[in-house]
C-alpha cells in the first residue's frame, strides 16, 4: 500500500505524539510513584489562628503521620492572599508546595485587582474543597446595639464615622462589608488588616466599630463575651452557634457571604499526585474525631473531587464580580 507524501507526514505526527505522550507519562508516573519523599509544605496566606490556618494545621499533623515526611505549615499573609498564591503558583508543580486556597484569592480577587501577577484558575490545580464557614458581624460592646437594626439605625445617623474591619482586602470578610452597606444602604470605612491576629485586639479595644471575621475565628471571643455577635453571614443559622441570628433573617433578606477553603497545587500537578493528595485530604476530614472538632469550631468540613471544585470556583467568581462591580471597589497589585 502506498501513501502519499500528505499521509506520511501525518502518520510520523501521529507517531511523535504518541511517544511524546507515552514520556511525558512515564516521567510523571515516575513521579508520583517515589511521592513523597521529601518534606511538604502548605502555604496559609493569612496570619496564624485563623480558619484557614486551622485547616492546614489538621492536614499537616495527619499526613506527617500517615507519610512519614515533615509536613510544614508556612504563613505568608499579604494583598488578600495574593502573596502567598503567587508563591504557590510559580512553584513547581511536584506535590511539595500546596495553598490553602480561599474564595478570595479564587473567586474575587481576580475581579477586584487590576493586575494580577497570577491567574487565580488557570496557575492552579484544584485538588478538594475542605471546608466552609459562615462569616460573623460582630461589634466593640460599647458602640452600644444589640442587634442588627440598632446598628443599622446607628450607621444611618452617623455616615462615614463607623468603621469596619476584615483580614484584607479582597477577601470574602471584607466582600461581606461591602455587600452589607449594599443591602442596608450605609455608608461604613473599611480598615483591612493582614489578619485576625491584628483586627481582635483592634475591635475589643474600641478602635474600630464591627468586624466581619470568619465564626471559627471569632467564637471563642463571642462565648466569652469579649465582643457583641450581630449574626451571621449565611442563609441558615450555624451549628456551632445556634443563638446568633442571621442578616437575613434580620431585615437583608437573601444575604450571603460564606468563606470556603480548599486544597490546591500549581498547575500540571502530575494527575496521579492530585489522586494521592485528595485521597489523603478525604481520609483527614472524614475522620470522626477531626469532623467533632472542626463542626464545634464552627467550621463545615466537605471534601470532595478536583471537578466539583472546580465548578464552585466559576459559580462563585460569577456571584463575587457582581459584587465588585455594584461596590465599585477596585485594586492595584
Amino acid at each position: 500500500m502506498r501513501f502519499s507524501k500528505a499521509a506520511k507526514s501525518l502518520l510520523l505526527f501521529i507517531c511523535f505524539s504518541a511517544v511524546t505522550l507515552l514520556v511525558q507519562a512515564q516521567a510523571d508516573l515516575q513521579k508520583s510513584t517515589h511521592w513523597p519523599k521529601q518534606s511538604i509544605r502548605i502555604v496559609v496566606t493569612f496570619t496564624p489562628g485563623g480558619a484557614p490556618d486551622i485547616l492546614a494545621r489538621v492536614l499537616a499533623e495527619s499526613w506527617q503521620q500517615s507519610l512519614g515526611v515533615p509536613v510544614l505549615v508556612e504563613n505568608r499573609p499579604g494583598y488578600g492572599g495574593n502573596i502567598g498564591a503567587d508563591l504557590v503558583a510559580k512553584s513547581e508543580p511536584d506535590g511539595y508546595t500546596l495553598l490553602i486556597g480561599t474564595v478570595g484569592i479564587h473567586a474575587i480577587n481576580g475581579a477586584l485587582y487590576d493586575k494580577m501577577s497570577f491567574d487565580p484558575v488557570k496557575d492552579f490545580t484544584p485538588i478538594s474543597f475542605l471546608a466552609s464557614t459562615p462569616n460573623v458581624l460582630i461589634v466593640n460592646k460599647q458602640l452600644g446595639v444589640n442587634n442588627l437594626q440598632e446598628l443599622i439605625e446607628l450607621a444611618k445617623a452617623k455616615p462615614n464615622q463607623l468603621t469596619f474591619g476584615s483580614s484584607g482586602v479582597g477577601t470574602s470578610l471584607h466582600m461581606s462589608g461591602e455587600l452589607f452597606k449594599e443591602m442596608a444602604g450605609v455608608q461604613i470605612r473599611h480598615i483591612p488588616y493582614k489578619g485576625r491576629a491584628q483586627s481582635l485586639p483592634d475591635l475589643v479595644s474600641g478602635r474600630i466599630s464591627m468586624l466581619f471575621d470568619n465564626l471559627s475565628s471569632s467564637l471563642p471571643l463571642i462565648k466569652a463575651g469579649e465582643v457583641q455577635a450581630l449574626g451571621v453571614t449565611t442563609l441558615k443559622r450555624s451549628q456551632a452557634a445556634t443563638d446568633i441570628p442571621t442578616l437575613a433573617e434580620q431585615g437583608l433578606p437573601g444575604f450571603e457571604a460564606v468563606s470556603w477553603f480548599s486544597l490546591m497545587a500549581p498547575a500540571n500537578l502530575p494527575p496521579a499526585v492530585q489522586k494521592r493528595l485528595n485521597q489523603l485530604t478525604r481520609k483527614t476530614l472524614n475522620n470522626p474525631e477531626v469532623r467533632t472538632r472542626l463542626l464545634a469550631g464552627g467550621l463545615d468540613p466537605a471534601p470532595g473531587g478536583p471537578n466539583e471544585l472546580s465548578k464552585l470556583i466559576t459559580q462563585e467568581s460569577a456571584k463575587w464580580s457582581r459584587v465588585v462591580k455594584q461596590s465599585g471597589a477596585k485594586l492595584d497589585q
